[in-house]
């Protein structure tokens, strides 16, 4: 066994009960079942739903969890209700976060549990993410970086578990579709999340539908653009329907967080 998975099953078991913030991703996937490997019924996986999140990854996420015997629940979120948050500046991810966390606070209180974990990993500390601050002001543990895990390393680790997640492309929620300054609204993260859908359907597994205004930007994986070109017509037919006008393929393709380029250009 590896000496950081080692690491991590021991700060788990110091760690005594905890609430795993559980997407359903790579990620807390990996520390959910980790935590209820060490910890049992002292580990609760929680996943939030709302507009915000495809349902069709809170069904998936609920799929894993019954399949390894998490302790699990679903609850709701309201960051939409948070006029900070629909605003969408720059620190757009920092109540969202805030949100979650409030809720989990209140879970692990009245489960009697310790902690609250989320599934940041050593990676995630090279980008913006505004959501650090609020986990760090809340008291939010997250294993994964105290160890020192990779993304990388987390995929390994998860193939050799045996999760279904191990390749399972990167999840962001929905909101982080449109560029800072746009508001986010209900009917922009409906369109957004149905032409996802759509352009999975057609076989492609990473994508990301970028909103700006009139004009949706595709970014996939470079060898998935030539299912996109192959279906052009199609496709801009079906992202018309749902009300895009302009419809473009990202020729420098999938980077997580390419909305946040701006924010590199500008310091």
């Amino acid at each position: 066994m590896s000496s950081k998975l080692i690491d991590l099953e021991s700060v788990l078991l110091n760690m005594g009960s905890v609430v795993v913030a559980y997407s359903g991703g790579v990620d807390s996937t990996f520390l959910a079942v980790v935590a209820h490997r060490v910890l049992g019924d002292k580990a609760l996986a929680v996943t939030a739903s709302s507009p915000l999140y495809p349902e069709v990854e809170v069904r998936s996420a609920q799929e894993v969890a019954h399949f390894f015997g998490l302790r699990y629940i679903i609850i709701r979120t309201q960051e939409l209700d948070n006029p900070l948050f629909v605003a969408n500046n720059p620190d757009r991810c920092y109540y969202c976060k805030h949100e979650l966390f409030r809720q989990l606070q209140g879970i692990a209180a009245k489960e009697g549990l310790c902690w609250v974990a989320d599934g940041s990993n050593r990676d995630d500390l090279s980008d913006h993410r505004p959501g650090r601050k609020a986990a760090a002001e809340m008291g939010v543990r997250s294993p994964l970086c105290e160890v020192g895990l990779t993304k990388d390393e987390i995929r390994h680790f998860s193939k050799d578990l045996g999760l279904p997640t191990w390749d399972k492309p990167s999840l962001a929620c929905l909101a982080s579709r449109l560029p800072y300054g746009t508001e986010v609204t209900t009917e922009v993260i409906s369109r957004i999340g149905q032409a996802e859908d759509y352009l999975r359907s057609l076989g492609v597994r990473q994508v990301r539908v970028r909103h700006h205004g009139e004009t949706a930007r595709i970014e996939v994986d470079p060898e998935s653009m030539s299912i996109l070109l192959a279906r052009r017509q199609e496709i801009v037919a079906r992202l018309q329907k749902l009300g895009y006008t302009y419809i473009s393929l990202d020729l420098q393709g999938y980077r997580s967080g390419s909305l946040n380029e701006v924010l590199r250009s500008m310091s």
